[in-house]
Protein backbone atom coordinates (compact mmCIF):
# COMPACT_ATOMS: atom_id res chain seq x y z
CA UNK A 1 0.00 0.00 0.00
CA UNK A 2 1.15 3.95 -0.22
CA UNK A 3 1.97 5.74 2.44
CA UNK A 4 2.14 9.49 2.80
CA UNK A 5 4.94 11.21 1.11
CA UNK A 6 6.14 8.03 -0.50
CA UNK A 7 7.00 8.27 -4.72
CA UNK A 8 6.69 5.47 -7.14
CA UNK A 9 10.06 5.45 -7.28
CA UNK A 10 10.43 4.60 -3.33
CA UNK A 11 7.90 1.99 -3.55
CA UNK A 12 9.48 -0.20 -6.19
CA UNK A 13 13.02 0.48 -4.01
CA UNK A 14 10.93 -1.07 -0.83
CA UNK A 15 9.44 -3.71 -3.52
CA UNK A 16 13.45 -4.39 -4.64
CA UNK A 17 14.38 -4.87 -0.92
CA UNK A 18 13.37 -8.66 -0.64
CA UNK A 19 13.19 -10.14 2.54
CA UNK A 20 15.46 -13.01 3.70
CA UNK A 21 13.21 -15.49 5.39
CA UNK A 22 16.08 -18.51 4.49
CA UNK A 23 19.13 -19.36 3.62
CA UNK A 24 18.51 -18.64 -0.29
CA UNK A 25 15.29 -17.86 0.03
CA UNK A 26 13.48 -14.75 -0.38
CA UNK A 27 10.19 -12.99 -0.32
CA UNK A 28 8.91 -10.16 -2.51
CA UNK A 29 6.08 -7.95 -1.96
CA UNK A 30 3.69 -7.20 -4.27
CA UNK A 31 1.85 -3.41 -5.09
CA UNK A 32 -1.72 -2.30 -5.62
CA UNK A 33 -1.11 -0.96 -8.86
CA UNK A 34 -4.34 -2.07 -10.50
CA UNK A 35 -2.88 -4.95 -12.45
CA UNK A 36 -4.22 -7.65 -13.58
CA UNK A 37 -0.87 -10.11 -13.12
CA UNK A 38 1.92 -8.86 -11.67
CA UNK A 39 4.07 -6.89 -14.05
CA UNK A 40 6.98 -9.20 -15.66
CA UNK A 41 9.11 -6.44 -15.24
CA UNK A 42 8.55 -6.25 -11.18
CA UNK A 43 9.33 -10.47 -11.16
CA UNK A 44 12.51 -9.96 -13.32
CA UNK A 45 13.90 -7.15 -10.86
CA UNK A 46 12.90 -9.08 -8.00
CA UNK A 47 14.39 -12.25 -8.99
CA UNK A 48 17.92 -10.10 -9.88
CA UNK A 49 17.48 -8.36 -6.30
CA UNK A 50 17.59 -12.19 -4.48
CA UNK A 51 20.45 -13.32 -6.56
CA UNK A 52 22.49 -10.46 -6.04
CA UNK A 53 21.90 -10.95 -2.09
CA UNK A 54 24.08 -14.20 -2.72
CA UNK A 55 26.89 -12.73 -4.90
CA UNK A 56 29.93 -10.78 -3.82
CA UNK A 57 29.38 -6.98 -3.96
CA UNK A 58 32.24 -6.42 -6.83
CA UNK A 59 30.77 -8.77 -9.46
CA UNK A 60 28.00 -6.87 -11.35
CA UNK A 61 25.94 -8.58 -13.31
CA UNK A 62 26.76 -9.27 -16.87
CA UNK A 63 23.98 -11.07 -17.96
CA UNK A 64 20.19 -12.44 -17.44
CA UNK A 65 18.00 -15.11 -19.03
CA UNK A 66 14.00 -15.57 -17.72
CA UNK A 67 11.15 -17.35 -18.76
CA UNK A 68 7.74 -16.09 -17.46
CA UNK A 69 6.12 -19.94 -16.97
CA UNK A 70 2.77 -18.60 -15.47
CA UNK A 71 1.00 -15.65 -14.50
CA UNK A 72 1.43 -14.33 -11.53
CA UNK A 73 -1.21 -12.82 -9.07
CA UNK A 74 -0.69 -9.04 -7.47
CA UNK A 75 -2.41 -9.81 -4.49
CA UNK A 76 0.09 -12.03 -2.72
CA UNK A 77 3.86 -12.55 -2.15
CA UNK A 78 5.97 -14.02 -4.36
CA UNK A 79 9.11 -16.42 -2.88
CA UNK A 80 12.23 -16.31 -4.96
CA UNK A 81 14.81 -19.60 -4.10
CA UNK A 82 17.89 -18.92 -5.06
CA UNK A 83 20.41 -21.77 -6.44
CA UNK A 84 24.21 -21.05 -6.16
CA UNK A 85 25.21 -23.36 -9.41
CA UNK A 86 28.78 -22.17 -9.56
CA UNK A 87 31.18 -19.29 -8.10
CA UNK A 88 34.23 -19.38 -9.82
CA UNK A 89 37.54 -17.01 -10.24
CA UNK A 90 36.24 -14.58 -12.32
CA UNK A 91 32.42 -15.51 -12.83
CA UNK A 92 29.61 -16.36 -10.62
CA UNK A 93 26.16 -18.30 -11.96
CA UNK A 94 22.77 -18.27 -10.19
CA UNK A 95 19.25 -19.62 -10.88
CA UNK A 96 16.27 -18.33 -9.40
CA UNK A 97 13.02 -19.57 -9.69
CA UNK A 98 9.85 -17.01 -8.70
CA UNK A 99 7.19 -19.63 -6.77
CA UNK A 100 3.33 -19.02 -6.06
CA UNK A 101 1.23 -21.15 -4.40
CA UNK A 102 3.91 -23.86 -4.89
CA UNK A 103 4.11 -23.66 -8.20
CA UNK A 104 7.24 -21.91 -10.22
CA UNK A 105 5.85 -18.61 -12.08
CA UNK A 106 9.19 -17.71 -13.37
CA UNK A 107 12.75 -19.25 -13.82
CA UNK A 108 16.26 -16.70 -14.13
CA UNK A 109 19.38 -17.70 -14.66
CA UNK A 110 22.34 -14.65 -13.88
CA UNK A 111 25.78 -14.71 -14.35
CA UNK A 112 27.88 -12.05 -12.37
CA UNK A 113 31.81 -10.98 -13.40
CA UNK A 114 34.54 -9.14 -11.42
CA UNK A 115 35.12 -6.04 -13.29
CA UNK A 116 37.94 -6.53 -15.43
CA UNK A 117 39.39 -4.01 -18.90
CA UNK A 118 38.56 -5.41 -22.38
CA UNK A 119 38.80 -4.81 -25.96
CA UNK A 120 35.75 -2.34 -27.17
CA UNK A 121 33.72 -1.95 -29.72
CA UNK A 122 29.95 -0.89 -30.20
CA UNK A 123 26.90 0.00 -32.39
CA UNK A 124 26.23 3.86 -32.77
CA UNK A 125 23.21 5.32 -31.69
CA UNK A 126 20.81 6.21 -34.44
CA UNK A 127 20.32 10.05 -34.71
CA UNK A 128 16.83 10.70 -33.42
CA UNK A 129 15.33 13.82 -31.07
CA UNK A 130 16.13 14.03 -27.39
CA UNK A 131 14.08 14.21 -24.79
CA UNK A 132 14.16 17.42 -24.37
CA UNK A 133 10.53 18.88 -25.96
CA UNK A 134 9.01 15.58 -26.12
CA UNK A 135 5.95 14.69 -24.09
CA UNK A 136 6.08 11.90 -21.73
CA UNK A 137 3.11 9.19 -21.19
CA UNK A 138 1.57 10.98 -18.28
CA UNK A 139 1.26 13.95 -20.66
CA UNK A 140 -0.46 12.39 -23.28
CA UNK A 141 -2.99 10.44 -21.70
CA UNK A 142 -3.75 13.92 -20.21
CA UNK A 143 -4.03 15.34 -23.90
CA UNK A 144 -6.49 12.61 -24.73
CA UNK A 145 -8.47 13.01 -21.92
CA UNK A 146 -12.17 11.42 -22.53
CA UNK A 147 -10.63 9.78 -25.88
CA UNK A 148 -9.02 6.97 -23.75
CA UNK A 149 -12.09 3.70 -23.14
CA UNK A 150 -13.07 3.09 -20.11
CA UNK A 151 -11.32 1.05 -17.53
CA UNK A 152 -8.08 1.92 -19.33
CA UNK A 153 -8.31 5.71 -18.62
CA UNK A 154 -8.59 4.98 -14.75
CA UNK A 155 -6.30 2.51 -14.92
CA UNK A 156 -3.63 4.40 -16.53
CA UNK A 157 -4.66 7.47 -13.75
CA UNK A 158 -3.82 5.26 -10.88
CA UNK A 159 -0.79 3.14 -11.67
CA UNK A 160 2.21 3.74 -10.41
CA UNK A 161 4.86 5.03 -12.68
CA UNK A 162 8.74 4.90 -11.45
CA UNK A 163 10.02 5.83 -14.93
CA UNK A 164 9.32 8.76 -17.32
CA UNK A 165 8.99 7.57 -20.84
CA UNK A 166 8.69 9.76 -23.75
CA UNK A 167 8.54 8.39 -27.37
CA UNK A 168 9.96 9.75 -30.03
CA UNK A 169 7.33 8.60 -32.55
CA UNK A 170 3.92 9.66 -31.83
CA UNK A 171 1.08 6.37 -31.91
CA UNK A 172 -2.49 6.08 -31.09
CA UNK A 173 -2.67 2.87 -28.82
CA UNK A 174 -6.58 3.09 -29.58
CA UNK A 175 -6.22 2.88 -32.95
CA UNK A 176 -2.90 1.94 -34.50
CA UNK A 177 -1.98 2.56 -37.69
CA UNK A 178 0.09 -0.60 -39.31
CA UNK A 179 3.70 0.87 -39.47
CA UNK A 180 7.11 -0.60 -39.29
CA UNK A 181 8.15 -2.87 -36.34
CA UNK A 182 10.78 0.42 -34.84
CA UNK A 183 10.43 2.93 -31.89
CA UNK A 184 12.68 4.72 -29.97
CA UNK A 185 11.77 5.63 -26.25
CA UNK A 186 13.23 8.07 -23.83
CA UNK A 187 13.33 6.93 -20.51
CA UNK A 188 14.81 7.95 -16.93
CA UNK A 189 13.68 7.18 -13.46
CA UNK A 190 10.95 9.49 -11.58
CA UNK A 191 13.30 10.76 -8.90
CA UNK A 192 16.27 10.37 -7.39
CA UNK A 193 17.87 7.25 -7.56
CA UNK A 194 19.59 5.89 -4.38
CA UNK A 195 23.70 4.64 -4.45
CA UNK A 196 24.03 1.21 -5.07
CA UNK A 197 24.93 -0.62 -8.20
CA UNK A 198 23.37 -3.93 -7.34
CA UNK A 199 20.09 -1.82 -6.67
CA UNK A 200 20.14 0.55 -9.70
CA UNK A 201 20.65 -2.69 -11.86
CA UNK A 202 17.88 -4.10 -10.48
CA UNK A 203 15.72 -1.27 -11.08
CA UNK A 204 17.17 -0.88 -14.37
CA UNK A 205 15.94 -4.38 -14.99
CA UNK A 206 12.67 -3.37 -14.13
CA UNK A 207 12.05 -0.90 -16.93
CA UNK A 208 13.91 -3.23 -20.05
CA UNK A 209 10.05 -4.88 -19.82
CA UNK A 210 8.27 -1.27 -20.52
CA UNK A 211 7.19 -0.55 -24.42
CA UNK A 212 9.55 -3.26 -25.84
CA UNK A 213 6.36 -5.89 -26.48
CA UNK A 214 4.82 -3.31 -28.46
CA UNK A 215 7.16 -3.20 -31.29
CA UNK A 216 5.91 -6.64 -32.74
CA UNK A 217 2.27 -5.68 -32.67
CA UNK A 218 3.32 -2.13 -34.68
CA UNK A 219 3.38 -3.73 -38.41
CA UNK A 220 0.09 -4.86 -37.91
CA UNK A 221 -2.34 -2.36 -36.77
CA UNK A 222 -3.56 -4.24 -33.45
CA UNK A 223 -4.11 -2.48 -30.53
CA UNK A 224 -3.36 -3.84 -27.23
CA UNK A 225 -6.92 -2.72 -25.73
CA UNK A 226 -7.90 -4.79 -28.43
CA UNK A 227 -10.30 -8.07 -27.25
CA UNK A 228 -9.01 -9.99 -29.72
CA UNK A 229 -5.32 -10.10 -28.85
CA UNK A 230 -3.93 -11.74 -26.07
CA UNK A 231 -0.51 -10.31 -25.70
CA UNK A 232 2.39 -11.41 -23.05
CA UNK A 233 5.74 -11.68 -22.20
CA UNK A 234 7.22 -15.11 -22.64
CA UNK A 235 10.83 -14.59 -22.38
CA UNK A 236 13.24 -11.77 -21.28
CA UNK A 237 17.23 -11.58 -21.46
CA UNK A 238 19.43 -8.71 -20.83
CA UNK A 239 23.25 -8.29 -21.19
CA UNK A 240 24.74 -5.23 -19.65
CA UNK A 241 27.76 -4.02 -21.47
CA UNK A 242 28.41 -0.92 -18.56
CA UNK A 243 27.03 -0.62 -14.92
CA UNK A 244 23.74 1.35 -15.62
CA UNK A 245 22.41 4.99 -13.91
CA UNK A 246 18.64 4.69 -14.06
CA UNK A 247 18.65 8.34 -12.90
CA UNK A 248 20.44 9.28 -16.66
CA UNK A 249 18.04 9.39 -19.52
CA UNK A 250 18.58 6.90 -22.19
CA UNK A 251 17.23 5.76 -25.45
CA UNK A 252 15.49 2.40 -25.77
CA UNK A 253 16.10 1.21 -29.63
CA UNK A 254 13.37 -1.21 -30.42
CA UNK A 255 13.25 -3.11 -33.79
CA UNK A 256 11.01 -6.48 -34.18
CA UNK A 257 12.78 -8.45 -37.01
CA UNK A 258 10.06 -11.01 -37.15
CA UNK A 259 6.69 -12.79 -35.89
CA UNK A 260 5.28 -16.09 -36.37
CA UNK A 261 3.29 -18.83 -35.13
CA UNK A 262 1.82 -16.37 -32.59
CA UNK A 263 5.28 -14.99 -31.08
CA UNK A 264 6.73 -12.20 -31.64
CA UNK A 265 10.92 -11.32 -31.32
CA UNK A 266 11.85 -7.97 -29.79
CA UNK A 267 15.38 -6.52 -29.89
CA UNK A 268 16.36 -3.35 -27.73
CA UNK A 269 19.29 -1.37 -27.43
CA UNK A 270 19.97 1.12 -24.59
CA UNK A 271 21.94 3.55 -25.17
CA UNK A 272 22.98 6.64 -22.43
CA UNK A 273 22.24 10.29 -23.67
CA UNK A 274 25.95 10.28 -24.35
CA UNK A 275 25.83 7.52 -26.75
CA UNK A 276 27.26 5.19 -24.61
CA UNK A 277 25.65 1.35 -25.21
CA UNK A 278 24.92 0.19 -21.65
CA UNK A 279 22.50 -2.88 -22.25
CA UNK A 280 20.81 -4.83 -25.54
CA UNK A 281 17.74 -7.23 -24.47
CA UNK A 282 15.71 -9.30 -26.24
CA UNK A 283 12.34 -10.41 -25.47
CA UNK A 284 9.58 -12.91 -27.65
CA UNK A 285 5.92 -12.21 -26.43
CA UNK A 286 2.66 -13.93 -26.77
CA UNK A 287 1.05 -11.84 -29.59
CA UNK A 288 -2.12 -14.54 -30.09
CA UNK A 289 -5.21 -12.78 -32.41
CA UNK A 290 -8.10 -14.41 -33.05
CA UNK A 291 -9.81 -13.29 -36.05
Amino acid sequence: MSTPGSTPLSRLVQLLDVEEIEVDLYRGANTDAGWVRVYGGQVVAQALAAAQRTVAEDRPVHSLHSYFIRPGEPRIPILYKVDRERDGASFTTRRVTAIQHGRAIFSLAASFQLVEPGLTHQDSMPEVKGPEGLLNDAELHALAGDRIPEPFRTIWAERDRPFEFRAVQRHNPFKPKATEPVAHNWFRADGEVPEGQALRAAIFAYATDMTLLDTCTLPHGVAWTDPKLQAASLDHAIWFHQQPDPSAWHLFDQASPAASGGRGLNIGKIYRQDGLLVATVVQEGLIRYRR
